[in-house]
């Protein structure tokens, strides 16, 4: 189920991108995402809770693979807004606040370093494959999936909880510009009753908004 309205995201256009987010932080100051006002914009008032839940008669996996194709599709869609601020020049490494930057493991095993869109790209690309793959999301009915299919989406999720972490690290100034910080906080709330919800990620996964976690929590909108 989806409560996005997707017009007001067309025909964006690039802005001038503001420093205020990083000035703060690197004063010790909370990020601009953990402002009250800022926090509590949303397209959907009150708890993730019952949206979340696996309906009635509906099988788990199904339900699983729904959730995961839409969630993928609007992380796509919210990192495409801020992809020509989020350059190799301006986010050097794939972080999450100070503390907190990811690696790549290429397919040799070796660790690297990457600029944040090129990492973000390799994630997209690397999700969408494994989408697309008929062993691991079947379409055809008769067709089961496979036994490891929660380790495949737990892969998933923390990755896109990582492109969302930096969205929220190094771009929300973008989403206050563009007046979308709502829809964007509608979407965190969301994946993070969802994955909450089926045990999908570790809180280690989530440390870089465990404080937005914790407020969405205590304001309900956020059901443990």
């Amino acid at each position: 189920m989806s409560f996005f309205g997707f017009g007001k995201l067309t025909g964006i256009g690039k802005q001038k991108q503001s420093s205020a987010q990083a000035s703060a932080v690197a004063k010790g100051q909370p990020p601009l995402f953990l402002r009250k006002d800022y926090a509590l914009s949303h397209l959907v008032k009150g708890s993730f809770k019952g949206v979340v839940q696996q309906p009635k008669y509906t099988d788990l996996n199904e339900w699983l693979a729904i959730n995961t194709f839409e969630f993928f599709n609007l992380v796509n869609l919210f990192y495409g807004v801020v992809t020509d601020f989020c350059t190799i020049g301006e986010c050097p490494t794939m972080s999450a606040g100070p503390s907190t930057e990811y690696t790549w493991t290429d397919t040799q095993r070796k660790t690297i370093k990457l600029a944040a869109p090129q990492y973000i790209d390799y994630v997209l690309s690397q999700i969408q494959t494994t989408l697309d793959d008929e062993r691991v999301f079947p379409t055809k009915i008769g067709s089961g999936f496979p036994k490891d299919i929660r380790a495949t989406l737990s892969v998933i999720y923390r990755h896109l909880f990582r492109i969302l972490a930096h969205i929220y690290w190094s771009h929300y100034v973008e989403l206050l510009n563009l007046k979308i910080e709502g829809h964007v906080n509608s979407l965190f709330a969301h994946f993070v009753s969802f994955v909450k919800e089926f045990d999908l990620l570790e809180r280690k996964d989530m440390t870089p908004m465990v404080d937005l976690i914790a407020f969405y929590e205590q304001q309900g909108v956020i059901v443990v």
